[in-house]
């Protein structure tokens, strides 16, 4: 056999690594079918897209520019100071004299009881639905949840006023005797038989937590349901117990979404009218009692409707519309601000 030099290879030898190298070789790549139409898709998709949210803001803008200009005219002739005036409200005759503080004050509190009740209780029904309720369960419990976001707001306004509202009376003297020294549960001032039927602060933001509960327990359920599988292996593997997973995963890690359904179930209150309409409909004074009644800038607007027969008196009660317009844009954007931080 005759030797072969150094350097150089059989012609046998050479083939199949030509061979292997040509067919490892990156080919040219084919055309696609259908690309162009996906193109398509994608242009159309995100015009769709940009011009939706170019329309929410050109409404939201339009109506902000209607209620200011509405507004206007009254502000300027309100011989009261619109922020800090708390008398009467006072639109008849040539006069003008009305403010929002006792306005803000019984939308805000009636907002805050619904808020510091629903959102435990919906922290707690979402770990339960996500964590530790059976698989049967759990479908049963959330229709029934979601159930109470479909009821009409007249209805929970009348159940608030004709079941609650009773139901409320021996818990309210109760308060009034034994924790009457705090200034929460004194007896009211000017309306006792708001206190005597139940229509008090106290029941309606009971029956907005109810309103807002399904809200809050729907966005953070959905929220913790995506916790990473990791996260809970890991906590696990590092010998966690059930609480502890939660406690060091879950929470943590759904906690911007149970902050964003707390704030749409907020704004839901802020603007809550029939049902509160039913329930409390007298002014009261800002002494921070939850025995009194009290009017929100949605009852204000309601209560007063049949008042709407000239610009200066519907400028008045459209401003009360502009301040929680802007109470509620000032809320959400808050909320955003701190899921923004938390997510960072």
């Amino acid at each position: 056999m005759t030797p072969v030099p150094a350097g150089r290879q059989k012609p046998d030898d050479a083939g199949p690594n030509v061979r292997r190298s040509a067919s490892s070789a990156p080919q040219p790549p084919s055309k696609l079918t259908g690309s162009a139409s996906s193109r398509l898709g994608d242009v159309v998709f995100r015009r769709l897209s940009v011009g939706s949210g170019i329309l929410v803001s050109v409404v939201i803008a339009l109506i902000a520019a209607f209620l200011v200009i509405s507004a206007a005219p009254s502000l300027v002739d309100n011989e009261a100071n619109f922020f800090t005036y708390s008398g009467d409200w006072e639109v008849g005759g040539g006069a003008l004299k009305f403010g929002i503080p006792k306005l803000l004050y019984a939308t805000l509190l009636v907002s805050l009881i619904a808020l510091a009740i629903a959102m435990p209780i919906a922290l707690g029904i979402s770990v339960f639905l996500t964590e530790y309720a059976p698989k049967r369960m759990v479908a049963p419990v959330t229709y029934l949840i979601d159930l109470l976001a479909a009821v009409p707001s007249i209805v929970y306004g009348l159940w608030g006023i004709l079941v609650l509202g009773p139901a409320m009376v021996p818990v309210n003297n109760w308060l009034v005797t034994n924790a009457g020294w705090l200034p929460f549960f004194r007896t009211p001032k000017d309306n006792v038989t708001n206190m005597s039927t139940g229509g008090t602060l106290l029941t309606a933001g009971i029956v907005l937590a109810v309103m807002i509960l399904p809200i809050i327990t729907a966005v953070t359920r959905e929220v913790f349901i995506q916790t990473p599988v990791a996260h809970r292996e890991a906590a696990l593997a590092l010998g966690a117990t059930k609480w502890e997973v939660v406690r060091t995963a879950v929470l943590p890690f759904g906690f911007s979404g149970y902050i964003s359904g707390s704030m749409l179930g907020l704004g839901r209150a802020l603007g809550e009218t029939m049902a509160l309409y039913l329930i409390i409909s007298n002014t009261g004074p800002i002494d921070f009692n939850l025995m009194e009644s009290g009017e929100t800038f949605a009852t204000k607007i309601a209560n007063n409707a049949a008042e709407f027969d000239s610009p200066a008196k519907t400028g008045a009660f459209i401003s009360a519309g502009l301040a929680l317009f802007v109470l509620t844009f000032l809320v959400n954007a808050a909320a955003r601000g701190i899921v923004g931080r938390r997510q960072a």
